[in-house]
This record gives structure tokens, C-alpha cells and sequence, in this order.
């Protein structure tokens, strides 16, 4: 069965305008014409369609489409699992709203009114945290929160303490604070370095959530420069001064670009992406990229480094980064060398 531009138009609830864009740029090219030249659909085309418009309301651009459809192994299924899942997030998200705005209501009907202080403060929170988590990464934090919630306060409050003190990141009461701070990160993000770079950036960006929580673009700094002494010090065991030195100097890179890209590769994982992926290609150049610039481009600092990550587990700790991880960009590595 062949359907014409318009006929398709109708039944799928698109435009003949927005089907010829499609055939224009080479996304939706109709299998046939007929004699007069009008342009023909078949079922592969109406499948493929159905492929374009599940990535696009995944909000994906039609030339990330494109790239995606011209994979030898794109399949139907695999769009169609991500379509599900989308809209299983979509009722998730309507689902905990409608239970919100029940227990307001009954909070309400029993004469029973919030603190409105408290009330907009959790507006502001929930809002907040929408515009940076998805529903799913929020209920993960909310889990995770309640095993270890009362021990942050304490632990913010001894920063700051130490702050006012004038104390050194390099003290042993600095270093002691920062192993407690990487390990209840850990906890709380249990391990994900995508929700890591995400809460990352929501604090940097929110200063109402400064205030509120205590962590300050200041106690960020500070605790950030001494997790990264502890791990100098054991980097210090298998690097020359000069080398540590040198990555002392791309700390601030380091700190701003490495966990956005460890998200990005722990993605890529995930979805089962291989290393031949041109995707993957990129992000393992852009590793390599950041690693040069971090550490310099000597391979025997390279295998020294290496030594260091298979000796010092500590060093991996709260990264995200992980063996099989640098294995993936390893094999991803060495097919782009060959290519």
C-alpha cells in the first residue's frame, strides 16, 4: 500500500509542509513517485517516520536524527523502548503531582494549614530542583538522602568552622572533613556521576540553595581544594615534582569540565553505545584532550599514572570513573588510533 504526501499528512497529523522539509534535507525520502510525480510512501517510510517523530518529541534535533538513523543497527525497537520510557518518566512526573497536590488538599479540608514560610520554601525547592532533575533522579536523591540526612548539617557546620578558623586544606582536621565529604557524596549520589555534575551545577547556579543548605560557592571551593591535596599526596608517590606540579596547575580545568564528561561517557555506557560509535569517538578524544592538557602528553607519565589508578582505589573514589570505564575509552582509544 502506497500512501500519497497528503494522505499520510492526514493520518499521521502532520503537515505536507514539514513532509516535503523532511524529503528536502534527506531525513524522509518517499520510496517511489508516480507517473505524474507525486511522492510515495510505503510501510518501511511510515516505520521510519514513526522513528523520527519518537526522537523528536525525545527533543532530539532532526540532524542528531538523522545521525542516529544512519547507524547500521538503528532498529524500531530500540526507539520505541525509548519513547516508552520517555512517557513512563512523563506519568511518573504527573503521578507524584497528583499525590502532592492530595495531601495539600487534604492538609486543607482538615483545617490543617502549612507554615508559609516553610510552604515556599518547598515551592522553591521543588521548582528548583525541576529545572535541573529529572523526577526519577529526584526520588533517587530523596532514598538516598534519608540514610544519611542528619549527618550534613554537622559536617557543613564543621567546614565552615574550619573556614572562620583560617584553617589550611592541607591540615590533618581539612583532610579528615574532606574524606567524610567524598564519602557521603558518594552515598547520596550513589556513585552517579551524572547526578554529581548536575547537583554540582544546580549549587553554583542557585543561591537560594546556598543559603538553605549551607554549602556556599566558598565551602565548595574549599572542600574541592582539599579532596584534590589528598589526591595529589597519593599521586605524589608515583609522579616527579614537575609532573605534580603540572597537574597542581590544570586544576581548575580539571575541576570545571571532568565530571560534565564523565556523565556524558557513563550515558554512553549505559545505552550499550560501542566504542566504534562516532559519538564515543568524540568523547574519548575529548578525554584525551583534557587528560594532555591535565597531565601533559609523556607516556611514561601516562603509565605511571596508570600504576597509581590500579594501586589507589582512593583515587577513582567519588569521580565516577571507574576500571571499566577507562577500558571503554581505552578500546575506543586504540580503534581511533587504527582508523
Amino acid at each position: 500500500m502506497l500512501l500519497k504526501v497528503g494522505e499520510l499528512a492526514r493520518r499521521s497529523g502532520m503537515t505536507v509542509r514539514t513532509l516535503h522539509h523532511y524529503d528536502a534535507i534527506g531525513l524522509l525520502t518517499p520510496s517511489a513517485r508516480s507517473d505524474a510525480g507525486y511522492r510515495l510512501y510505503n510501510r518501511d517510510d511510515i516505520a521510519r517516520l514513526h522513528q523520527i517523530q519518537a526522537m523528536r518529541q525525545l527533543d532530539l534535533s532532526l540532524a542528531d536524527i538523522g545521525a542516529l538513523l544512519a547507524r547500521p543497527n538503528a532498529s524500531l525497537s530500540a526507539v520505541i523502548e525509548q519513547q516508552i520510557a520517555a512517557l513512563t518518566r512523563q506519568i511518573d512526573r504527573a503521578t507524584d503531582l497528583r499525590d502532592r497536590l492530595h495531601r495539600l488538599r487534604g492538609q486543607l479540608m482538615t483545617g490543617e494549614e502549612p507554615d508559609l514560610a516553610d510552604w515556599l520554601t518547598t515551592l522553591e525547592m521543588m521548582t528548583m530542583q525541576d529545572k535541573y532533575l529529572t523526577q526519577d533522579e529526584q526520588n533517587q536523591l530523596r532514598s538516598n538522602k534519608l540514610a544519611g540526612a542528619a549527618n550534613w548539617p554537622a559536617l557543613i557546620q564543621a567546614v565552615h568552622a574550619l573556614m572562620d578558623r583560617g584553617v589550611a586544606v592541607e591540615s590533618k582536621e581539612a583532610q579528615a572533613l574532606a574524606s567524610r565529604w567524598m564519602s557521603m557524596v558518594a552515598d547520596y549520589t550513589g556513585g552517579d556521576p551524572r547526578l554529581l555534575s548536575k547537583l554540582d551545577t544546580m549549587h553554583r547556579n542557585e543561591p537560594a540553595l546556598q543559603v538553605k543548605s549551607g554549602i556556599t560557592t566558598d565551602v565548595l571551593a574549599y572542600m574541592t581544594r582539599a579532596v584534590r591535596h589528598s589526591k595529589l599526596a597519593l599521586y605524589a608517590k608515583y609522579l616527579s615534582p614537575q609532573e605534580l606540579q603540572r597537574m597542581h596547575d590544570g586544576d581548575e580545568r580539571y575541576v570545571s569540565e571532568w565530571p560534565g564528561l564523565v556523565a556524558e561517557i557513563r550515558r554512553a555506557m549505559d545505552s550499550r553505545q560501542t566504542v566504534d560509535d562516532p559519538s564515543v569517538q568524540k568523547l574519548a578524544q575529548r578525554w584525551m584532550d583534557l587528560f594532555n592538557a591535565y597531565v601533559g602528553t609523556d607516556p611514561e607519565t601516562h603509565r605511571k599514572l596508570q600504576a597509581a589508578y590500579e594501586n589507589e582505589p582512593a583515587l577513582l573514589a567519588g569521580t565516577g570513573i571507574d576500571r571499566e570505564m577507562l577500558a571503554y575509552l581505552r578500546d575506543a582509544l586504540e580503534i581511533a588510533q587504527l582508523q
